[in-house]
């Protein structure tokens, strides 16, 4: 890993442990909930906490506390797939039964009929007019999408980045949300909208008319592994 790698794993675990996951607010070690969103902050001390320092040095982005819960019950069920195969094989093996192949049957081919082929008539064709069209600029790759200048809506943070941290961080993480299927991904710089906390690198999914429609989709970024995603309005 090059050294500008480990210094950007560096900066987001210390932002794991100093920022709210939500909304990107800096907390205190000790705070229980986000002054700015009201989010329930987790604990920075323990196991649960060195696992996610972990998790992030050696892959650089974190999905959530919920993940170690997924991960065992994963480990549960190839267990548990394990075991039935194995008493299924066995069961066959002990009462294996042996099929008798039918008897072969001849099939005789049917006589080849002589085709006539027909030429098709002669026609004679006018030359059309053929109209240039101006080609279209093609619209940004999904993960570099920018947010319409002038436009007041709602969207779903995916991940905020400290600026201190970077651009390429907030870019990266982008990439992986197209990758895992959500629509409408890209990096907007909150200073620039008066609903947003300035000084953040924003990851966010989807231009929304409303809240309601908004809301309705946070499931879908969250299942996608953004376990902290939620709805914000963007408004200049």
């Amino acid at each position: 890993m090059s050294a500008s790698g480990r210094t950007d794993r560096s900066l987001a675990v210390a932002a794991a442990d100093q920022t709210c996951p939500r909304c990107g607010t800096p907390r205190e070690p000790d705070q229980e909930y986000c002054l700015d969103c009201g989010l329930p902050l987790p604990p920075v001390s323990g196991r649960l906490p060195a696992l996610r320092r972990r998790w992030i040095g050696r892959i650089g982005w974190y999905p959530g506390d919920w993940v170690w819960v997924s991960l065992l019950t994963l480990v549960v069920a190839i267990a548990g797939a394990a075991v039935s195969i194995t008493l299924s094989n066995e069961r066959a093996a002990r009462g294996a039964t042996f099929e008798v192949p039918p008897p072969a049957v001849t099939v005789t081919e049917p006589a080849t009929v002589p085709v006539t082929t027909v030429a098709p008539p002669t026609t004679t064709s006018t030359p059309s007019t053929t109209k240039t069209k101006t080609p279209r600029k093609p619209a940004p790759a999904n993960g570099r999408l920018v947010w319409p200048a002038s436009t007041n809506g709602w969207t779903i943070v995916l991940v905020s980045y400290p600026k201190t941290i970077g651009h390429d961080a907030a870019l990266q993480t982008a990439g992986r949300a197209a990758k895992a299927g959500l629509t409408q991904v890209g990096v907007l710089d909150s200073s620039r909208y008066a609903s947003l906390q300035p000084g953040y690198y924003v990851v966010f999914t989807g231009i929304y008319g409303s809240k309601a429609d908004a809301d309705a989709a946070v499931s879908t970024a969250r299942q996608a592994g953004f376990g902290g995603a939620y709805s914000r309005q963007v408004a200049t």
